[in-house]
């Protein structure tokens, strides 16, 4: 029986709005999360360290729900390579990123995936989207454009680095469009939780292993760390793993469209708390490449059945069911 079926009984309105609090506003926040967090923590050891515990929570919660799978390895094949576009290549990358960019500027530029599932999906279908998510393409496009044109000026010196770090989030993006692409075509096939904490410790150990080689182990100082680092960290860690759980029963609870709204709303609330607490700025052209980043990914998840479809064997998926959380 679905949660949407005649007989399944309603969700009260407070949890519903509970749960697409805790969406829009952890997931929103974990971009000045990050920001904090990489201040005294190496980048690539605070990921790998923050998904690993999370992902053991998740993991062992679903067990004790009894949620059936897990232990085989094809099962963890798949994990290892959607951890590795979604996690080392995708998060690991923002994370990286933030070192040399505003944590609203990498927000904004993450929220550019949807385009690339679009055009990742084109290129494996064949099928060309419509004129609506098409549209969605330009003006997303376009908003990016947009942004770059200032010279990445938000709040950070600008120098080369800046520039590498935001084509740095653009390649995260397409990662994660990659690996969400992979997650609605070939899903693990059990519980959504169980395949979450899976992915998460799949990726976590491969973010762990690359600091290993990057030397962030060696770059990691505890005792110079900062309590603001530290309670950033935790807070990625804990409530990113809760906000997952708000979407996961969000999914079951209300219709895919209405859940996709995270993509949209996400950027606004990381551009607003990063003005607030950590005085990066907001102009004008921000503002207004802002309105046309979201505004192309309302288009592509509102009328984009494209926008994550799955083989013909298989029933169409929108990106919106995929199973993992943003990029950050």
């Amino acid at each position: 029986m679905t949660p949407h079926s005649g007989s399944a009984a309603r969700p009260s309105r407070l949890k519903v709005v509970l749960a697409f609090a805790a969406v829009y506003i952890i997931w929103g926040s974990t971009y000045l999360g990050i920001r904090y967090a990489i201040e005294t923590l190496p980048p690539f050891l605070m990921a790998g360290a923050r998904f690993s515990l999370a992902g053991v929570i998740m993991f062992a919660w679903a067990k004790l729900r009894r949620d059936d799978g897990g232990w085989s390895w094809p099962q963890w094949r798949r994990a290892f390579l959607i951890g590795a576009l979604l996690l080392l290549c995708g998060n690991g990358g923002v994370t990286w990123a933030e070192k040399y960019i505003a944590s609203s500027l990498a927000a904004l530029l993450v929220a550019t995936e949807p385009l690339f599932v679009v055009m990742l999906n084109w290129a494996i279908t064949r099928k060309r989207p419509n004129a609506k998510v098409l549209l969605g393409l330009l003006v997303g496009l376009a908003g990016v454009g947009l942004l770059v044109s200032a010279g990445l000026n938000y709040g950070r010196e600008v120098s080369a680095m800046s520039l590498v770090g935001a084509g740095v989030v653009l390649l995260a993006g397409v990662a994660w469009a990659g690996g969400s692409v992979y997650v609605n075509r070939r899903p693990i096939k059990t519980a959504t939780s169980l395949a979450a904490g899976m992915e998460m410790l799949a990726g976590g150990s491969l973010l762990l292993l690359f600091g290993l080689i990057v030397g962030d182990f060696k770059r990691l100082n505890l005792g110079a760390a900062s309590w603001v680092s530290l309670a950033a960290f935790a807070y990625l860690a804990v409530f990113g793993a809760l906000a997952f759980t708000a979407y996961s029963w969000l999914l079951r609870n209300v219709s895919p469209a209405r859940a996709a709204t995270y993509a949209y709303v996400n950027p606004a609330v990381a551009v607003l708390l990063g003005w607030l607490f950590a005085s990066e700025p907001l102009t004008l052209r921000m503002l207004a490449a802002a309105a046309l980043i979201v505004g192309s990914v309302a288009l592509i998840t509102t009328y984009g059945s494209e926008h994550a479809a799955a083989p013909a064997a298989q029933p169409e998926l929108h990106d919106s069911e995929c199973p993992v959380p943003p990029c950050a």
